[in-house]
């Protein structure tokens, strides 16, 4: 049973990591409901590596060009510039708060749940009503905007907030145009998902069990497959629909989920 909880949670790993309604929170709450529990929460993080490499092979092209290039090309030092400013403030605060994070923050359903409707009303408010973008190339943002992104980016420490829905909002309030936020947020990922990957990894591997490990082998496989459905369709649809859909996805989650929590469940 565990093993297809774990196909599952992987599957709901896939589908919510690169849209903002918090996968974070979507496998800490799931895992509550159906009695699934991995020492320290290991397996709800590790299996975003899954994800993470699935990004990766989609990108992997256009990554390629921005290594090979850095000697000669400004535009291609400016972008990895600007993903490592972003990166820092996450990087930092991941590090010394990571305990009171997985301890206190990935411990409470009901906090998940109010993060979740917080947020989703926070980014339709941000969605219908932010500025007029000006900035609408992901890969040629200035330092200052990536900053701000960044600083959002750490509201994602919170389980429910959203890595992605944190940065996006941060984006269309420095007048990032509604895609490009989308692929900013794809490629700050990388580095963020892959840092916390790796930090957890050094945090828990002591207690790790065979059993741990193939269950998170296999959601990793199940996350890496369906993650890579969902991000070819993620930009063409924010371009035409915007984030409204997801805002309420958020909160009819967070809302369905303090009722069963009031309940006993």
């Amino acid at each position: 049973m565990d093993y297809l909880i774990a196909v599952f949670l992987g599957f709901v790993e896939g589908l919510t990591e690169y849209i903002p309604v918090s996968s974070t929170g979507h496998l800490l709450l799931l895992s509550h409901f159906l009695g699934f529990d991995s020492q320290g929460k290991a397996f709800e993080v590790l299996i975003q590596l899954g994800a993470v490499l699935a990004l990766l092979s989609l990108y992997f092209n256009r990554l390629w060009n921005v290594l090979i290039t850095l000697p000669s090309s400004p535009e291609s030092r400016g972008f990895v510039v600007s993903i490592l400013i972003a990166f820092f403030p996450a990087l930092v605060l991941g590090v010394v708060l990571h305990d009171f994070i997985k301890t206190v923050l990935f411990e409470s359903p009901q906090l998940i749940c109010i993060s979740l409707i917080v947020g989703g009303i926070i980014l339709w408010a941000v969605d219908k009503y932010a500025p007029t973008p000006t900035h609408g190339d992901a890969m040629r943002l200035s330092w200052k905007t990536s900053l701000v992104i960044g600083l959002f980016q750490c509201l994602a420490m919170v389980p429910g907030m959203s890595r992605s829905g944190s940065t996006l909002i941060g984006a269309m309030l420095c007048k990032v145009e509604k895609k490009a936020a989308a692929e900013f947020s794809f490629f700050l990922a990388m580095p963020t998902m892959a840092g916390a990957f790796a930090y957890d990894v050094y945090k828990t591997h002591d207690q790790m069990s065979f059993n741990d490990a193939g269950l998170v082998a296999v959601g990793f496989i199940t996350a890496f497959v369906t993650a890579l459905f969902v991000v070819r369709g993620v930009l063409n649809f924010v371009a035409k629909n915007g984030y409204g859909i997801f805002a309420l996805w958020r909160i009819a989650v967070g809302g369905i989920g303090l009722i069963l929590l009031s309940l006993g469940h």
